[in-house]
């Protein structure tokens, strides 16, 4: 038997609120959230009851997040500048996880997100994003490599 709806908000929607904003950022981020489970909510009648819950959830996620980004895409582009990066005392920030992750190349982007924050295996991941297990994996580790390079390069002043 299939646990109540409220459940399945209250044990996975704290992971698919992270995959949401690593995903689509910040700003965005509660809109997919949203969407996510409206959309889990109208379907959960028919999950089977052996489903793998949290992989179903990120997967809606997923596409939900695509759909913002495409809505995005399509939208007016914001021409104000961005604050100079500094922070209040005049030292250089350090590197922004978020905006480095959304900077990755969308494999990548998501291959690290759904394994690193969602906790979810390389064959679950390949099952949302296309592909093999072993596609996910080298996506994964060539998306931590970038990140890496990227806080080296940062803390060099590159």
């Amino acid at each position: 038997m299939k646990p109540p709806f409220e459940e399945i908000v209250s044990e996975h929607g704290r992971t698919v609120l992270r995959v949401c904003r690593a995903v689509v950022g910040v700003v965005d981020a509660d809109d997919a959230w949203s969407e996510t489970f409206l959309s889990a909510l109208e379907a959960y009648p028919g999950l089977p009851a052996n489903a793998n819950v949290e992989a179903w959830l990120v997967t809606i996620a997923h596409r939900k997040a695509i759909d913002i980004t495409r809505r995005a895409a399509r939208g007016p582009a914001p021409v104000d500048a961005l604050p100079s990066g500094t922070v209040a005392n005049g030292q250089e920030r350090d590197l922004d996880l978020v905006e480095s992750v959304a900077a990755l190349p969308e494999r990548q982007r998501c291959a690290v997100v759904y394994h690193y924050i969602a906790g979810l295996p390389y064959g679950e991941i390949a099952a949302i994003v296309g592909g093999t297990a072993d596609a996910a994996r080298r996506a994964a580790a060539d998306g931590i490599a970038k990140l890496r390079q990227t806080q080296n390069d940062s803390s060099q002043g590159r």
